[in-house]
């Protein structure tokens, strides 16, 4: 089938060279178009290093035409121009996947009745990037695990069998329903796993040029704050009603049965790819996982009358570390204009996709 993929960073040039490789057709939008005079690029994994022949370009139009799944892994904070973007291209039956969302299905899809798209389309969202991956210069990227189980959520809800139909087409044997998109959100593990690692890390990352937070600097006692963490997300996630499995971090680093597989964490810190310069202002643990990713977590939480006090610490903390007040950022459920709904009403939402519940555009 044909796949558009939108943008150009780590998980975009995984998803173009694996997509490629597996037979798909790929409409590649950048921005800025092609960024080289190459019409190749180069996939590096566990079986070697090959060429694979697909090229970017800066036409929108082109990119979306025919395309059943659009598929964008860039950062939340892209999502509401990258939504402005498509809403003219899109058409009825059409799958937009978000890789990982932050919520990103709803408020894409509000975006997008507010410029006026009519389209019948299904946004859906997963806990994460389905591919460890770093780019290797302009034309290169190297794939150090792929995921092996993606928790999705839909939304609208009762479009979830037609949505995950075509996207399991493009991540055969690895997409795994969730209730909704607010289920799906609440799976993204961004906002659990990286704000203690740079927050607790702060020191070393601003002193020293580079940094493994994964490496050195996944010591035990942040792994009890993770864990107490996730712990808060989980039962956030048992009083909305939502069910097992939950993917507790834990099993990231303890078991095969996170949705990386086997011995995930011991691949990325073998790469050496982590091993890189973070700056906690603008880095995307901070601007995405903690701005819109754990400031969703609280907003909800808050909402559904669960105590996060751990999530509130970091977030505090985090506001702090760059001087903004994060927890009224754009990603939480009073900035979409969500919190005034009752359980009743947010779950009617969820469902059938009547945007107007939520005081947006119908």
């Amino acid at each position: 089938m044909k796949i558009a993929v939108i943008g150009g960073g780590n998980g975009c040039f995984a998803a173009v060279a694996d997509f490629a490789e597996a037979g798909h057709q790929i409409g590649w939008w950048r921005r800025n178009g092609p960024q080289s005079d190459a019409s190749e690029l180069t996939l590096i994994d566990h079986k070697g290093s090959r060429e694979i022949a697909v090229r970017a370009t800066d036409d929108l139009a082109a990119a979306l035409d025919g395309a059943e799944l659009i598929f964008i892994p860039t950062p939340a904070f892209s999502q509401e121009d990258i939504a402005r973007s498509l809403a003219p291209h899109l058409r009825d039956g059409q799958v937009i996947f978000l890789a990982p969302g932050s919520f990103g299905s709803l408020r894409m899809a509000q975006i997008l009745r507010e410029a006026g798209c009519s389209a019948d389309i299904a946004l859906a969202e997963t806990g994460t990037l389905p591919w460890l991956a770093r780019k290797q210069g302009p034309d290169a990227v190297r794939i150090t695990t792929r995921a092996s189980r993606l928790p999705t959520g839909v939304f609208p809800a009762r479009l979830t069998d037609r949505a995950l139909e075509i996207i399991g087409r493009a991540f055969p044997g690895v997409i795994e329903r969730s209730e909704d998109a607010l289920s799906g959100a609440l799976m993204n593990a961004g906002p659990i796993i990286h704000p203690p690692l740079i927050l607790m890390n702060a020191g070393p990352i601003e002193h020293f040029d580079r940094w493994d937070i994964h490496n050195e600097g996944t010591q035990p006692s942040i792994r009890r704050i993770h864990d107490a963490l996730d712990g808060e997300r989980i039962t956030l996630r048992e009083t909305l009603g939502y069910t097992a499995p939950h993917f507790p971090l834990r099993d990231h680093y303890e078991t095969d049965q996170w949705m990386y597989g086997n011995l995930a964490h011991d691949k990325l810190v073998g790469s050496g790819d982590w091993h890189e310069k973070l700056n906690l202002d603008d880095h995307r643990y901070m601007s995405e996982d903690i701005a819109y990713g754990l400031a969703l977590l609280v907003s909800v939480a808050d909402w559904a009358g669960v105590d996060v006090p751990v999530a509130k610490g970091l977030l505090a903390l985090a506001s702090a570390v760059t001087g903004r007040d994060l927890r009224h950022g754009p990603r939480t459920i009073e900035a979409m204009g969500l919190s005034g709904l009752s359980r009743a009403e947010m779950t009617e939402l969820l469902q059938g996709g009547k945007l107007s519940l939520a005081g947006a555009a119908a």
